[in-house]
């Protein structure tokens, strides 16, 4: 089967150009320039849109355990979700409990995945256990395609390291070239502040943003970038939402650090104010960490723009509001820490490009292709060129849409964008060649997606 996309603009990282894209079976076979006969089965008409290679979110976390629940997203709806919204590729992580091994843990998220995803998928690994076992075991992940390891500084007694926890598993992550991902708050200062707010009676949604300010967010970055010097491991800081921690980013980099970060749609759109909605609202807008006052939002902007914040993920961690946030009411601390967004991140990036805050090839770059080559993908994904798997998006930037719960394909029951009027719209979406969404309709199929052996990263020096 084959397929030509006549008439586009074609966006890379790199450039724009005008040129048709020959797909033929799974990849993309040939660009072409405009005019040159070219024959195939299928011929697009893509007049006045971009065409883009697919979108990679590689932050999510589907059917994953917490607090008693588990996020409401499958393998299979989350991925759906994600191609319905220009999302070709996604990173899941792979949760080790304490006590289990990191080969058996992603044994089982194997189990979860295999045979029931709509796009391509791979797998980072949370490191809870940090002893001898399983840091040999990181070593095997790698020769399986897994490369890259989280570890907490937040969250004592499920998933917090401790800080010679950590430096051990940095050092292994140096001798085998592994990438260390950190979700970078202290967390005993956290869980202080916590129990204070609880003593005093405070109780509402938006005391876990004034629980975890954004001052332990910027200790536990700066912190965790002394250890990666020490060790000489790469530093991938998830989630980054505070003005602190990109300064602290900022200054490693400068002096040629491998540290990178990256950041999420909620912290460019959303801020505290959502958090204090009144009523139990505000538990909608509950992850870790917190929104912040909205005076964060410009300095994460320019950190895209800089590049000193060089990826943007979801990390989409869906939990409905009904019978799920409400286990926390009346006690914020027991709110499922998530918010789901798998479906518009590529969107909601878009607005950047509409209001002048990135240029549509800045926007490309940090939605597919930096987190192609960071996370060992590239070129096999995150451009359109020949020879790359045909993940394609032919985006229409005049189009627009209004993001609703009643409409998106995620399985939770509300948006943390509801209402949000988008300028440009997914228009038609190719999964290794295979047309996934197209006319409004999805003729995707569950199990078309496959797993996706990592290298290692790209950007080490």
């Amino acid at each position: 089967m084959s397929t030509l996309i006549r008439n586009g603009l074609v966006v890379n990282a790199t450039g724009s150009h005008a040129a048709d894209v020959l797909i033929e079976g799974e990849h993309i076979a040939a660009l072409v320039t405009p005019g040159f006969e070219v024959q195939a089965d299928e011929v697009i008409d893509a007049a006045g849109k971009y065409v883009i290679p697919g979108g990679i979110d590689v932050h999510t976390h589907m059917e994953m355990p917490f607090g008693g629940t588990q996020s409401a997203d499958t393998f299979e709806t989350g991925t759906t979700a994600a191609a319905w919204g220009g999302t070709t590729t996604i990173v899941d992580f792979a949760v080790q409990p304490k006590g289990s091994s990191l080969l058996s843990t992603l044994d089982k998220w194997h189990t979860k995945a295999d045979g029931n995803c709509a796009v391509d998928y791979g797998f980072h690994m949370i490191i809870s256990d940090v002893n001898d076992q399983s840091l040999k075991e990181m070593e095997s992940c790698i020769a399986q395609g897994v490369n890259s390891f989280k570890m907490f500084m937040a969250y004592p007694g499920v998933f917090y390291a401790t800080d010679g926890e950590i430096l051990r598993a940095m050092q292994k992550a140096r001798e085998t070239g592994g990438t260390i991902m950190m979700h970078a708050e202290n967390g005993i200062a956290i869980d202080q502040l916590v129990a204070q707010a609880l003593a005093n009676g405070l109780g509402d949604p938006v005391q876990h943003g004034l629980t975890r300010p954004p001052e332990l967010e910027g200790e536990a970055t700066s912190r965790a970038i002394q250890l990666a010097k020490v060790t000489g491991s790469p530093l991938y800081i998830v989630h980054l939402s505070a003005a602190q921690a990109l300064d602290a980013v900022t200054a490693a980099r400068d002096t040629g650090q491998n540290v990178f970060a990256e950041t999420c749609p909620q912290y460019l759109y959303l801020s505290l104010e959502d958090l204090a909605k009144p009523g139990f609202e505000g538990a909608k807008y509950v992850a870790s960490p917190p929104l912040r006052p909205k005076e964060h939002q410009s300095s994460l902007w320019r950190g895209l723009r800089t590049n000193d914040l060089s990826v943007v993920s979801t990390d989409h961690c869906p939990f409905c509001f009904k019978d799920q946030k409400q286990l926390g009411v009346g006690d914020f601390s027991k709110i499922p820490n998530g918010m789901p967004g798998v479906e518009h991140r590529v969107d909601l990036l878009h607005q950047g490009v509409a209001k002048g805050e990135i240029t549509r090839e800045r926007w490309v770059e940090i939605v597919s292709t930096t987190p192609a080559r960071m996370f060992g993908m590239y070129p096999r994904k995150g451009v359109i060129a020949p020879g790359a798997d045909a993940d394609v998006v032919i985006y229409d930037p005049a189009a627009t849409q209004t993001i609703s719960a009643e409409t998106h394909h995620m399985a939770v029951d509300y948006s943390a964008y509801e209402g949000f009027e988008l300028a440009g719209k997914v228009d038609t979406v190719f999964s290794r060649g295979r047309k996934v969404i197209a006319d409004g309709a999805y003729h995707g199929s569950t199990g078309h997606g496959r797993f996706v052996s990592r290298d290692l990263n790209q950007y080490l020096v």
